[in-house]
C-alpha cells in the first residue's frame, strides 16, 4: 500500500514520522508502514531534500506523481491553496483512491465537487490533527464520507492514531473540533508564556519559569483526561478556603478570562464556516 503526501509541512511530517515510528499496521493486521510505503510532494525542492534526509521517504515536485501513485491520498496543504491543488491533481486520482483532508473549513461536499465526484461514492474522510501531534500528543477530529468504507475509517484511525488520539464526530462539530483542538494550542501556549511571566515578574529566572508554567499545564491536562472528575472540581481541589489560589482565580474572573476563552473558540469556529 502507498501512502501520498501532498504537502510535507508541520502536520505531515508529525504523521510521517508517528507513522514510521510505530510502524502503524493501517488494517489491523500485517506489516507496519515503512519510508518506503510513503511518497510526499511539496512546492519546494528544499522541503523534499529535508523529507527525504529526515524521513527515508520518496519525494517529488509533482503532486500529481504523489496523487496517481497513492492507495491513500492525504492533502496536507492549507485551504487557501485546495482549490488550486486539485485543480492540478483531480485527473491523476485513481477512482479507487481512499483521500484524507486534513484542511480546515473545507466541507465533504466542497472537496467531492473540486475533484468532480459523487458524494456517495467518493473515498472521502476529513481529519482535523492539532500541533501536539508533533510530539504524539495529538488529538485528530474524523468525520467519515458516506462513500468511504468501514475498512477507510480503521486505516484511518490507525494512521492518525500513529501520532495521538482520535475522535469521530458527525461532520456539523467540526468547525467547533477545529476550533477546541486545531487552534486552542495556540491558546494554550499564551497562557504557558503568561504564567511563566508572572514567574519572571516575581524574580523566577525565566528558562525556569518556562518549565514550571509548562510542566504545571501538561500535567493538569493529563490529570484532566485521567479522571472522570469535572474540570471544575478539579479546580476546587486546588482552592483552599481563603489561600492563595482562589485569590488567582478571582483575578482571572475579574478580566473575564472563561468568557474571553469562549469568545475565540466562537471566532475560529466563525472563521472556519468562511473559509
Amino acid at each position: 500500500m502507498k501512502i501520498g503526501f501532498i504537502g510535507l509541512g508541520n502536520m505531515a511530517s508529525a504523521i510521517i514520522g508517528g507513522l514510521l515510528r510505530e510502524g502503524t499496521v493501517l488494517d489491523g493486521e500485517g506489516v507496519g508502514i515503512t519510508a518506503a510505503d510513503i511518497i510526499g510532494s511539496a512546492k519546494t525542492q528544499n522541503t523534499c531534500d529535508n523529507a527525504r534526509v529526515r524521513f527515508g521517504i520518496e519525494t517529488t515536485t509533482d503532486n500529481c506523481t504523489v496523487a496517481a501513485a497513492a492507495d491513500i491520498l492525504i492533502l496536507a496543504v492549507k485551504p487557501q491553496f485546495f482549490d488550486e491543488v486539485i485543480t492540478e491533481i483531480r485527473d491523476a486520482v485513481r477512482p479507487n483512491t481512499l483521500v484524507i483532508s486534513i484542511a480546515a473549513g473545507i466541507s465533504l461536499q466542497r472537496i467531492t465537487d473540486m475533484f468532480g465526484r459523487e458524494l456517495a461514492t467518493f473515498r472521502l474522510i476529513r481529519c482535523m490533527p492539532n500541533t501536539p501531534a508533533l510530539v504524539n500528543a495529538g488529538c485528530t477530529a474524523v468525520v467519515l464520507g458516506p462513500g468511504a468504507t468501514d475498512a477507510d475509517m480503521v486505516a484511518c484511525i490507525n494512521l492518525m492514531s500513529s501520532c495521538g488520539r482520535t475522535v469521530t464526530i458527525p461532520e456539523r462539530l467540526m468547525d467547533a473540533a477545529s476550533a477546541v483542538a486545531g487552534s486552542s494550542p495556540a491558546f494554550v501556549f499564551m497562557f504557558i508564556e503568561a504564567l511563566a511571566d508572572g514567574a519572571v515578574a516575581a524574580g523566577m529566572p525565566r528558562a525556569q519559569a518556562l518549565e514550571f508554567a509548562a510542566a504545571a499545564v501538561a500535567g493538569s491536562a493529563q490529570l484532566a483526561l485521567s479522571t472522570p472528575q469535572h474540570p471544575g472540581q478539579l479546580k476546587d481541589m486546588v482552592c483552599s478556603p481563603g489561600g492563595t489560589t482562589i485569590e488567582g482565580v478571582r483575578t482571572l474572573e475579574e478580566g473575564a478570562f472563561r468568557a474571553t476563552v469562549m469568545d475565540a473558540v466562537t471566532a475560529c469556529v466563525e472563521k472556519a464556516k468562511a473559509l
